[in-house]
């Protein structure tokens, strides 16, 4: 497997099923989007080490063009998601009111956001569907777009330059093989329970003070 995307890293393909794959999988979760981006870089990263010193110039743009397909699909599929939710109507919202998740999640989302703290975005970005959960929360929500796609952005951009980073340092490390792509990946999931476990923690308002009126006849 590793051979064979090492040998799709120099053309145009692996861009291409890279960012496919990064754009649906935040309507179909299960699909390995992060798993593949990791195996290009580790074998991106891995080729580099082993051809010309003339060649191995060639492979640094490829990694680069690798974190903005990455990012720019991540992206996309935030804004899609983020608009159907948008104008899914009454039943979108019936389909969200039956699921605590994702009522928790709008709600959390709405929250942050109004404060300026939308860094939740990021953070969900890396937990396990919780891109799908913020994307879908926020369009249900009807949220403001100036509010929300700035954090697409940097969590698109953070999530693609963690996962690049991960391959590439694993390969540079442990070279092109099932290991050093399972460190990486490992490293991923490790980032990514680490990010459910803050999205999904409770949050603690603080209540305003109550103010009782003077005392009738005082």
């Amino acid at each position: 497997m590793l051979e064979s995307v090492g040998a799709l890293t120099g053309s145009p393909w692996i861009y291409a099923v890279v960012a496919l794959s990064v754009l649906l999988d935040v309507f179909l979760p299960v699909l390995p989007s992060g798993v593949l981006v990791i195996t290009a870089a580790t074998a991106a990263a891995a080729s580099s080490t082993t051809v010309t010193a003339g060649e191995a110039t060639q492979q640094v743009p490829s990694l680069l063009v690798l974190t903005l397909s990455a990012a720019t699909a991540s992206v996309l599929g935030d804004l899609v998601a983020y608009r159907l939710a948008w104008r899914g109507g009454d039943r979108l919202d019936r389909a969200i009111a039956r699921s605590r998740r994702l009522t928790t999640a709008q709600e959390r989302l709405g929250a942050a956001l109004s404060r300026g703290g939308g860094a939740l975005v990021v953070i969900a970005r890396f937990a396990p569907a919780g891109r799908s959960v913020v994307s879908l929360g926020a369009g249900a929500a009807h949220r403001k777009v100036r509010e929300f796609l700035p954090w697409s952005a940097l969590a698109g951009v953070a999530w693609a330059g963690y996962s690049v980073s991960l391959g590439y340092f694993g390969g540079q490390w442990l070279g092109a093989t099932w290991l050093g792509t399972a460190v990486s990946v490992l490293a991923l999931f490790l980032a990514g329970a680490l990010a459910a476990l803050v999205v999904r923690r409770p949050t603690h308002t603080r209540r305003a003070p109550v103010v009782t009126g003077a005392p009738a006849g005082s």
